[in-house]
């Protein structure tokens, strides 16, 4: 048994222990809360004290048998938020704009719709029941953001033809699957054009025009968000190589 699964079995029974655990572990709680949260967490955010309680159940109910203890304690960080984000009122409303966009296939109501677009939550989605998708959403306009735009501006800059899907598809690919061209756009937030256009082989003026369309699809399917990347089937096609 690993020393800090020692200490672990002790802290469950000693304050002392458990508070000098705490202490040391306090990075890799929050680094745990700001993963379940899709943001950066400080310990002033409610996320922070629910993380802490939820690392302390872990201590509790660890044992040998379940493993590493912060692969364990992760998991039981990860249950406490996500049954908190289900418990607030705020998460069970409405989805700020329809995903179907990545598709290409949004409605021209929604395109002319007044900024914030606001969208009943899809009926038969598979993540009715518990909103992953409007956490995906919220978190990926934070990154969104930094590049300068929101998801609010996808509806007008998605790929609506076969071609032009294909041609952005490619472009996301070749981002992808060269780390460093991923790299540099993700530390620029500048979409290298000139790369993309010579060895993706897809015309300047798509990926001009497409830009936000092509950093939201790189950003999505290189980062957490399998809900989303569900509305990228044409893209994943095209990463399979099928």
């Amino acid at each position: 048994m690993k020393e800090l699964e020692r200490l672990v079995l002790q802290a469950a029974s000693d304050e002392q222990v458990l508070d000098r655990l705490i202490e040391e572990n306090r990075a890799f709680i929050l680094k745990c809360a700001g993963s379940a949260a899709h943001r950066y967490i400080t310990e002033s955010d409610d996320e922070w004290s629910l993380a802490l309680y939820a690392f302390t159940e872990a201590v509790k109910e660890y044992d040998s048998d379940k493993g590493g203890f912060l692969r364990f304690a992760e998991l039981v960080i990860r249950r406490r938020l996500t049954d908190y984000y289900r418990s607030q009122s705020k998460y069970r409303q409405e989805i700020p704009v329809n995903p179907s966009v990545f598709t290409g296939e949004a409605s021209e109501n929604e395109h002319d719709a007044p900024d914030p677009v606001r969208l009943s939550v899809i009926e038969n989605s598979s993540v009715k029941s518990d909103n992953s998708i409007k956490y995906e959403i919220e978190a990926a306009n934070q990154v969104f953001s930094k590049y300068g735009f929101t998801f609010f501006d996808l509806a007008s800059c998605s790929p609506k033809s076969k071609k032009t899907k294909e041609s952005c598809a490619k472009a996301v690919a070749y981002i992808i699957k060269n780390p460093a061209i991923l790299e540099e756009l993700k530390n620029s937030r500048m979409l290298p054009i000139k790369s993309v256009e010579k060895n993706a082989k897809v015309p300047r003026k798509i990926i001009e025009r497409h830009r936000k369309y092509i950093i939201a699809a790189v950003e999505i399917l290189s980062g957490d968000y399998p809900h989303l990347a569900e509305y990228m089937q044409f893209i994943r096609k095209e990463l399979s190589g099928a």
